[in-house]
């Protein structure tokens, strides 16, 4: 028996067991500790391992920081430098891309992550899942942050059906294989649970401990509540309807005719009994309801046409294991 795997964009394997993959910016006061606690917990391990630092821009001493860490640890620490911040989705996606650890984990800067546990979200990882979502019981965040999160979480664990507490938490631990057979770009890095669940991986969470941030402040407000639920409409599309398009644009335009048609009929019986109908606003929203309604379903059956040409077959399953 043996199991499929798929390394897709990711380096070839060199004998590590674990990438511990950390997108950053501007944490310069957090970078060393983060470092040195890391280091001690992924020693105990016994196991091989880097750390790959992906400074997303950073305009504060992160770099110089991160420079100095590798001088004095190469054989553990990489680092990637962006010219300027692309964002957390393109950090990881960089990250992923550098990683050669059968078992790749991520997590924050800010040191609200504890490394501590790292052993417990790889045991866990060991019992037979593929990747486990680190789940902040007691968060310690303000209410700002907390509030939005758990409408999020409950919008799309009840649409998605991956019933997880902490959808978007950073701190995550998961089988290579996972991440090769996932495209991220935008903000797809807080979906990577749901895309992984959707691919037929074995998703789980386990509750960890979270600290409250003492250095530096957060990068993120409310206002990427409203990006994350504009991007959980994509996810929405890939993970339902991106195999099968006319489902819901031929369905959307269906309903949209029909009403219009009906809009229609009825004003037809209209002028049937009273000899005319003069200028009737309804009659001309029945009209731009059967246009729009025929548009709507074409775009649907164009989608189909793409799909066609652009079908790749291993795209359409995820195999877990061959015999044979």
């Amino acid at each position: 028996m043996k199991r499929s795997r798929d390394h897709g964009q990711l380096e070839g394997r060199s004998g590590l067991d674990i990438s511990v993959v950390i997108p950053l910016l501007d944490e310069e006061e957090n970078i060393a500790f983060l470092h040195s606690s890391l280091h001690d917990v992924l020693e105990e391990t016994g196991k091989g391992y880097e750390i790959i630092f992906v400074d997303d821009g950073s305009r504060d001493g992160s770099f110089a920081v991160l420079t100095t860490l590798h001088d004095e640890d190469p054989n553990h620490i990489r680092v990637i430098h962006f010219r300027r911040n692309f964002g957390k989705t393109a950090a990881l996606t960089a990250g992923f891309g550098k990683a050669r650890g059968e078992v790749i984990v991520t997590m924050d800067a800010d040191l609200q992550d504890d490394p501590q546990e790292i052993p417990r979200l790889l045991d866990r990882l060991e019992e037979g899942y593929d990747m486990v979502v680190a789940w902040r019981r007691d968060r310690q965040d303000p209410l700002s942050k907390r509030l939005p999160s758990r409408i999020f979480n409950g919008t799309v664990s009840l649409l998605t059906r991956v019933h997880l507490h902490d959808l978007n938490c950073g701190f995550k631990a998961f089988r290579r294989e996972v991440i090769a057979n996932l495209k991220l770009y935008g903000e797809l890095h807080r979906f990577i649970p749901v895309l992984a669940h959707w691919r037929g991986y074995r998703v789980t969470e386990l509750a960890v401990v979270h600290h409250p941030r003492k250095y530096g402040k957060s990068k993120y407000g409310v206002e990427r509540l409203g990006r994350a639920f504009v991007d959980f409409l994509v996810v929405l599309f890939l993970t339902r309807y991106l195999k099968r398009p006319l489902q819901l644009f031929g369905g959307i335009g269906a309903v949209l005719f029909l009403l219009g048609f009906g809009i229609g009929a009825y004003h037809i019986v209209l002028w049937l009994r009273l000899g005319g109908i003069g200028f009737r606003p309804l009659l001309f929203a029945g009209i731009l309801a059967m246009i729009v309604g025929v548009q709507i379903a074409s775009i649907g059956l164009l989608g189909e046409m793409i799909r066609r040409f652009t079908y790749h077959p291993e795209e359409e399953y995820s195999i877990d294991r061959e015999m044979g």
